[in-house]
């Protein structure tokens, strides 16, 4: 297991993600951003407004997830 915050993976608080695998832990921090935008939480849907205009990019969104990855790869195993 491995683990990355909501602010590594683009968003806007320190909750902690722990998954196996890069796409885990993509998946439970879409849900997070999901509930946050469900109660309206102002710094994640300014985090959320910025990764719109990232998606708007298809070359930079494949970069940045990219990135993201290899993130998660490098990091130790929990």
């Amino acid at each position: 297991m491995k683990t990355m915050t909501c602010k590594q993976l683009g968003g806007a608080c320190d909750k902690e993600f722990r998954a196996s695998n890069f796409g885990e832990i993509a998946e439970m921090s879409r849900t997070h951003g999901m509930e946050m935008f469900d109660i309206g939480d102002e710094k994640h849907m300014e985090a959320m407004n910025g990764m719109k205009r990232l998606m708007s990019n298809p070359v930079a969104m494949k970069e940045w997830m990219e990135a993201k990855r290899k993130e998660f790869e490098a990091l130790p195993t929990d």
